[in-house]
């Protein structure tokens, strides 16, 4: 058995310093019981659990368990595959043999030819990568049908076995004259003289070059709940296989973290231990030499994770950290370890770079060119704003009950979700929000969080009627999973069914970031809107109903709480905040066309791709419900206050990424936004209006750029947006379809926000110049408040001033106008009306304040109030 070098294994894995290759596997490799001779399965040792072990993937997680020493298969379903993540066959052209013990425990199956248990060998997926392979691998089967013969590939043995009894299921190979022979032989008892036996030959190397795997195969017809079989002492050796250790995935399977206000939140990921009674989990810190645990913490039994929280984190430095387990295994007790590092948080007059995702399909699984390029950036802080994974993730659908089953199906996919990316926040704070995808819905309108119910259908009809399809304790584990280790939510009053909430802000590297849940309290179309207009999936099925005209309808977008939220950021500023940016899962404009005519976008991943450089005809905007374009009333409150606080939106969920500046009462009176390109691009939407006679783009632009309504009457001027091309990449299926991330910079300094846009499969440092067409951009942040003035109050000498954060307010209303830090030794505060405004200046380093009521437009705009706070 060939091994590969560490310097091979680290590569793969993509960790980000030797530290951790070197520190974090040494307990795992002593873990497999392999050595020169092969490799033994250890399930006899661990105990009962709804996890198969850290060498091993399950396909689905929910379908296999360890009982009583064995892995089971505990469902009858097409295609249950367990691959061993540590071994492959390589593509060297030497022999190999393996051998398990099978018990055939669903008798119904007994005679069906369809159903068997067995090898899957040269299982490959649709990358070259182990992970690809055990999620997608398809191999050469080789096992034992219901019938009692033997299998491999569609050659079936004559003479059958007695399924009543375990079946020892041996495999060899021989390699002669460029092909290999392959030999299966099975026996139902040790002393078996004669035990049943099947050739093939003429096999080719490449078809035994992959993943090793067991599988369990049910017709789809023939799906039941009962568990197919049984596998124990699965035995493998030969010099074909190749070891990498280091390829094991959890039980410790990654974590995320946040720092605010000194305060740390961590929430560590795990397998399902929870039978493995008092299991406790600890978040160690390195200390000189060695580790120190700061806290333990429990199991949760629903989401499998362990949450951290360290108020009065005062460390400047950078800090490694462990996640720690002890696992009671029959033979020995078994230490587990997961390794990161609590990034020194940047300070506040340095640039904070952070990392935008979203929309995580699987198409490009285990999306490792993601990582690697992402780390060339060196982003300070990552934001993944929902969509981290499809119900189809891992290619099996959803399963929506009985609900301990529902658990471990979202576990499946959440877990592909940190396989991919857990190596981008490792070593750096990260957001994570969940999406309508992340709670198996198309499209949530939460309707504060009701029932939806799905008694006429789990899709459209469902989903409509507003609120969650799934149970509230299965909607809180999701939030739980992504969300637990954000900052304290605002208020935490739960919504309707228990449902909990997790809006906040989150200060980081002097910028504050309000996360907002722009599904939860939105109302749902179908309710609000009259009858006539017909609405399916959110969008308007009568051709003669004019949305336009239904601006002042009685529905929520943010709701109440959350726009009190928004006031409340708005108008604080703490003294080592510069700058200030929104996150949610969705922006407020709709960046889409369709073929004019178009009453519903199922046709999207179906439209043709253009070449580069062509300008599709015949679109118009789109006025899809699902966006944050609607309802439009909703809309224009949220931007107004938003843009009291200069804040550039950032967000996800559109699959197609633009940066756009709001306009409310006219174009470009407000702030900027972007919405970051998918990940892996299941809907590729797309932007080509009609352009009108006279019309100006953004300069530089291409001519769908410039000022445009949506299909609801939004003013939006376009800046830049990367519809879908032939990139002439495979798989096209990933990289035609505008896929990427992208990266923002804010500049404490100049008071800039620079926004890039990158293609996933460019190497940013080998082609620095290789972004999509439009980006980058900068934008300032007064720009984010770029309304027009009516006129402008006195000047404001604030050389005396210390961090001055500048508030004004309108004194016939009450209401801030907006706040802004100023880093200008003078400033004069521009307003929108002739009323009397109320000026207050703070000192943010003294804490001390000045007021200055009754202020009037200057005409002259001579006058100076010389701020001393002093006097």
């Amino acid at each position: 058995m060939k091994r590969r070098s560490a310097v091979k294994a680290m590569a793969l894995t993509s960790f980000s310093t030797p530290f951790f290759f070197s520190q974090g596997f040494t307990s795992i490799k002593k873990l497999l019981a392999s050595a020169d001779s092969g490799f033994k399965s250890n399930w006899e040792n661990w105990p009962d659990m709804k996890w198969i072990g850290p060498e091993f993937w399950g396909n689905r997680l929910q379908d296999w368990e360890i009982i009583d020493g064995k892995a089971v298969c505990t469902i009858s379903g097409p295609n249950r595959a367990l691959h061993i993540l540590t071994h492959q066959l390589g593509s060297d052209n030497n022999d190999f043999q393996q051998s398990v013990i099978i018990d055939w425990n669903n008798r119904e199956l007994a005679g069906n030819a369809g159903a068997y248990a067995g090898f899957r060998l040269g299982a490959k997926g649709i990358f070259d990568d182990y992970r690809s392979a055990a999620i997608f691998g398809k191999g050469l089967d080789a096992g034992i049908t219901g019938t009692g013969q033997l299998m491999i590939g569609e050659k079936l043995s004559e003479k059958r076995l007695d399924l009543t009894k375990p079946v020892t299921l041996t495999l060899k190979s021989s390699f002669k004259q460029g092909k290999y022979n392959l030999t299966l032989s099975a026996s139902t008892s040790k002393n078996d003289n004669n035990p049943v036996v099947l050739t093939a030959e003429g096999i080719t190397p490449q078809d035994l070059q992959g993943n090793l795997a067991l599988v369990a195969n049910c017709p789809n017809k023939e799906e039941t709940t009962s568990s197919l079989g049984a596998f124990s002492d699965w035995v493998f050796q030969g010099d074909k296989i190749v070891e990498a250790a280091d390829q094991v995935f959890g039980p410790i399977f990654f974590a995320q973290y946040t720092l605010h206000k000194n305060t740390l939140k961590l929430t560590a990921q795990l397998a399902p231990l929870e039978l493995i009674s008092d299991l406790k989990v600890e978040l160690q810190l390195k200390k000189g030499s060695g580790w120190k645990t700061v806290q333990t913490s429990n199991l949760d039994p629903n989401g499998r994770i362990a949450k951290f929280r360290i108020d009065g984190w005062k460390h400047e430095e950078m800090i490694p950290y462990r996640v720690h387990i002890n696992v009671p295994l029959k033979d020995k007790t078994q230490e587990f370890s997961y390794y990161g590092e609590i990034a020194a948080q940047p300070k506040s007059s340095e640039n904070l770079k952070v990392a935008v995702f979203s929309c995580n399909a699987d198409h490009g699984f285990p999306d490792q060119e993601v990582a690697l390029h992402v780390k060339k950036h060196k982003p300070e802080m990552a934001l993944f704003l929902g969509d981290q994974f499809y119900e189809g993730t891992g290619g099996f659908g959803i399963q929506t009950s009985p609900l301990e089953k529902s658990y471990l199906d979202y576990l499946h996919k959440w877990y592909m979700f940190g396989w991919s990316y857990r190596d981008i926040f490792r070593t750096i704070p990260a957001a994570i929000i969940p999406d309508d995808h992340d709670v198996y819905h198309g499209n949530v309108w939460g309707e504060g969080g009701k029932h939806a119910p799905t008694d006429e259908g789990w899709g459209y009809v469902a989903q409509d009627q507003g609120g969650y399809k799934m149970p509230p304790e299965w909607v809180n584990m999701v939030q739980d999973c992504q969300t637990s280790h954000l900052p304290d939510a605002f208020d935490l009053t739960p919504v309707k069914q228990g449902i909990n909430v997790y809006y906040t802000d989150w200060e980081y590297g002097g910028v504050s970031f309000a996360i907002l849940e722009d599904r939860k309290f939105k109302s749902a179309p179908q309710n609000v809107l009259p009858k006539e207009a017909k609405v399916m999936n959110g969008f308007i099925q009568n051709p003669d109903f004019d949305i336009k005209k239904h601006y002042n309808i009685e529905a929520e977008l943010l709701g109440k709480r959350q726009l009190n939220f928004l006031e409340n950021w708005s108008a604080q500023w703490n003294p080592g905040v510069q700058m200030k940016a929104v996150l949610s899962q969705t922006n407020f404009c709709t960046v889409a066309t369709l073929p004019e005519g178009s009453i519903i976008d199922s046709m999207v991943p179906s439209l043709p791709t253009p070449e580069k450089g062509e300008y599709v005809v015949g679109d118009a905007p789109t006025s899809d419900m699902d966006s944050n374009g609607w309802p439009q009333k909703g809309r224009d409150e949220a931007v107004r206050i938003i843009r009291k606080a200069f804040a550039l939106h950032i967000a996800g969920d559109q699959h197609l990424a633009s940066t756009v500046q709001y306009g409310v009462d006219e174009f470009r009176d407000s702030g900027f936004a972007f919405a970051g390109p998918a990940l892996n691009n299941l809907w590729p939407r797309r932007w080509w209006p009609k352009v009108p006679e006279g019309h100006e783009p953004f300069p530089g632009g291409t001519k769908n750029t410039g000022d445009f309504e949506d299909g609801f009457g939004n003013k939006m001027t376009i800046m830049a947006v990367a519809n879908p091309y032939k990139s002439g990449f495979e798989p096209a299926r990933i990289y035609d379809r505008g896929t990427g991330y992208g990266i923002i910079t804010f500049d404490k300094n100049e008071r800039t926000m620079k926004i890039e846009c990158w293609p996933r499969n460019v190497d940013p440092i080998a082609n620095p110049d290789g972004q999509y067409d439009g980006w980058p951009l900068t934008v300032s942040q007064k720009d984010n408040y770029a309304r027009k003035a009516v006129g402008y109050l006195n000047t404001l000498n604030l050389e005396g001033v210390q961090n001055p954060l500048v508030s004004v307010y309108n004194e016939s209303t009450g209401e801030l106008e907006y706040a802004i830090p100023v880093n200008t030794k003078s400033f004069q505060p521009k307003v929108f009306s002739a009323d009397k405004h109320r000026v207050e200046v703070r000192d943010q380093n003294k804490g001390l304040m000045k007021t200055y009521a009754g202020l009037v437009i200057e005409k002259d705009q001579k006058g100076v109030i010389q701020v001393n706070m002093a006097e």
